[in-house]
């Protein structure tokens, strides 16, 4: 029987923080209303002690979507939780999200604090967070760089407080796949107490390995994964949600499951890319445009006798067009033949390859042929198929 993965969405928070990129209400609660049509579990609508604005988008969502927990991110102060306790008030389901600091990075040179008091403090805030909601999720922020032993501490220490959600960060985007999992494992295998909380995964992408390292955690342990659409976020990005989940779903033998309806990924990636003004490369994975277009010839070939050839999704699994024949210069015969055909046109062998020649040098000059230029092409030496 596979294990269930959480789908943990932050585009709403961490996703928002990329400058330029930032929503109003309205817009809000249309990502919100998408993302609980798509299936994710939990959705953090902000972060509510920032702003007024953040404050009454937490609220509105609150109100809109009634299925996925709702989050609400704050530091490990009273003054945050209780703004989140109050921008909660309406969610059906809700989580405060607390946290601080694990790294000595961290430690040393943004707090100005100790081990002892970052656990104490960390501690107090889940205990108080607790007293407002049963759900507790604790953030040990930096834990990518944190001394795992440190770590472990840590962690222990606040389940013990009541937090049932521990996210393991990788803030920076530092840590290579192996490594991740490794922190991960050890976690599962060092603290006394794990079996009262789950793990969860939060990797940023700097080193473009975020959704490996979160692949990585879930099989050594972690159930939840922290991620955004179209893998937008801080810096270089989160996880993209897209990608974890088809990953998932491409490699059964992970023994893993999601709830997500995959069907609804490409339109929310697209909602998403409008709302924000933030496009989505041509060549992302799963969303892209081309994710799904073949150009070269031996590609083409293969994909028109049998599409796993070069695809390992189809399509229609993500909400896709079809796959796509992009007829360019490093394109074959079988490509022209098959496109003409979809047009009304069969061309016996002779005149196939004449036309061909004659395609490579339009393709030469125009760099991508469209239908309308085959047509052009094809004036006066076709034959219509009947």
């Amino acid at each position: 029987m596979a294990r269930r993965v959480y789908i943990f969405d932050t585009t709403l928070r961490d996703g928002e923080q990329v400058p330029g990129c930032q929503l109003n209400t309205d817009e809000k609660i249309q990502v919100a209303k998408a993302l609980e049509e798509l299936g994710v579990d939990v959705i953090e609508a902000g972060f509510p002690i920032s702003s007024p604005g953040d404050f009454k988008s937490v609220v509105e969502i609150s109100k809109a979507v009634k299925e996925p927990t709702i989050c609400a991110l704050t530091r490990a102060k009273e003054i945050d939780i209780d703004a989140a306790v109050q921008a909660l008030q309406f969610a059906k389901r809700k989580r405060i999200h607390t946290g601080i600091g694990s790294s000595d990075i961290h430690i040393q040179h943004k707090l100005r604090t100790t081990r002892e008091k970052v656990i104490e403090q960390g501690v107090a805030a889940v205990k108080y967070a607790r007293k407002f909601v049963d759900d507790v999720e604790f953030f040990c922020e930096d834990a990518g760089r944190a001394d795992v032993v440190f770590l472990a501490q840590m962690v222990e220490a606040v389940i013990a407080a009541g937090a049932t959600v521990v996210n393991i960060p990788d803030t920076t985007g530092f840590l290579l796949p192996w490594q991740y999992g490794e922190r991960i494992k050890y976690l599962v295998e060092h603290v006394k107490n794990i079996d009262k909380a789950i793990l969860s995964c939060h990797n940023h992408n700097d080193l473009g390995l975020a959704t490996a390292n979160a692949i990585s955690g879930l099989v050594n342990g972690a159930a939840q994964v922290e991620c955004t659409i179209n893998g937008i976020g801080e810096r270089a990005g989160n996880t993209s949600l897209e990608e974890v989940v088809m990953a998932i779903k491409a490699h059964s033998s992970m023994g893993l499951e999601t709830k997500i309806n995959s069907k609804k990924l490409v339109p929310i990636s697209r909602l998403v890319e409008g709302l924000m003004h933030m496009p989505v490369q041509a060549n992302k994975a799963i969303v892209g445009r081309n994710a799904f277009a073949h150009s070269s010839g031996i590609h083409q070939d293969g994909v028109i006798k049998n599409r796993e050839n070069y695809e390992i999704i189809n399509p229609e699994d993500v909400g896709a067009d079809a796959s796509s024949i992009v007829l360019t210069a490093r394109s074959g015969r079988a490509a022209l033949a098959h496109r003409l055909e979809q047009l009304g046109f069969r061309l016996g062998k002779e005149e196939l390859d004449a036309t061909y020649k004659r395609f490579l040098e339009m393709a030469d000059q125009r760099k991508q042929v469209e239908d309308a230029d085959l047509l052009e092409l094809m004036k006066d030496n076709a034959t219509v198929k009947e």
